[in-house]
């Protein structure tokens, strides 16, 4: 990818991550390191830098909530999952990204004649 496609993809992440983040606990609980590779691996964050403190700011409002288990290995994990109010906003961004995806979809179609 060259430097100016990836400096627009990082844009769109960021922009887009929090809910990335609530619709996956949307389909289970999930520990940290565990939700920091479901969202590596579909590269929507670098990796766990970015996602701990984004994490702790939707506890701090509500979207989330936290609790502690132990693992097989006798480790204790956190566990984040997503608040009632979490599920609502999961629903909202849903409907602003289909509307937003096809504005924007429709404007590329346009291309008011420049080449892509």
């Amino acid at each position: 990818m060259s430097d100016q496609r990836e400096k627009i993809a990082t844009n769109i992440r960021k922009g887009v991550l929090e809910y990335c983040v609530l619709a996956s606990l949307a389909s289970g609980d999930k520990y940290g390191l565990e939700l920091a590779e479901e969202l590596t691996a579909r590269k929507l964050t670098a990796g766990e830098g970015s996602l701990y403190p984004l994490l702790a700011r939707m506890k701090a409002t509500g979207l989330v909530e936290t609790y502690w288990e132990e693992s097989a290995s006798g480790r204790k994990r956190k566990y984040y999952t997503i608040t009632v109010h979490g599920h609502l906003m999961v629903g909202e961004f849903r409907g602003v990204w289909e509307a937003i995806s096809m504005q924007v979809t429709d404007l590329l179609g346009e291309q008011h004649g420049i080449d892509s």
